[in-house]
């Protein structure tokens, strides 16, 4: 056998069986990825101190509930269009939403002090739902906290942009 007929007898062997492989073994897990924008039902945010939060969205009666600067509640009606679902989501992704712990707090102390803001993030789809409470004074992972922060950020952003529309 010539050196060029081994080269390719090498390649065949080991490129070949590596990408059947990787074809086999991550294509299911791609196309059953349990957080797809196709099966979104709906996102619950919420904010506030302590255990009550009396701020809140819920995308899929388009309740919209928050505190103006009087202390009044203020509540509306929001519905989100397709593009700002599939913006959301992206940003989730981007952000790594889904690899976010359930809470993002200092300690248990900080997490049950009753003067503490913190933010509720919830992502309903069909088969699962992610939900991230997040409290902006945490000072573990940069990375985690940016993550978290971007997304609320984003969703706020969302709701005062809606909300500024209807008026």
């Amino acid at each position: 056998m010539t050196s060029r007929g081994k080269k390719i007898f090498l390649a065949l062997s080991v490129i070949v069986p590596f990408v059947i492989y990787s074809v086999v073994y991550y294509a299911p897990i791609i196309r059953n990825a349990p957080f797809q924008e196709k099966y979104f039902v709906s996102l619950e945010y919420q904010w506030g101190t302590g255990k009550q939060l009396e701020n809140s969205y819920n995308s899929a009666t388009g309740e919209f509930k928050y505190l103006n600067k009087n202390d009044s509640l203020v509540t509306r009606n929001i519905k989100l269009s397709v593009k700002d679902v599939k913006y959301l989501d992206s940003i989730a992704d981007v952000q790594g939403f889904w690899n976010l712990p359930s809470i993002i707090a200092n300690s248990e102390a900080d997490f049950d002090n009753p003067k503490q803001l913190r933010y509720v993030i919830k992502f309903n789809y069909q088969k699962k739902s992610k939900e991230v409470t997040f409290l902006p004074n945490f000072n573990g992972n940069e990375k985690m906290k940016g993550a978290a922060s971007k997304m609320q950020k984003e969703i706020e952003l969302t709701l005062i942009d809606k909300e500024a529309s209807i008026k």
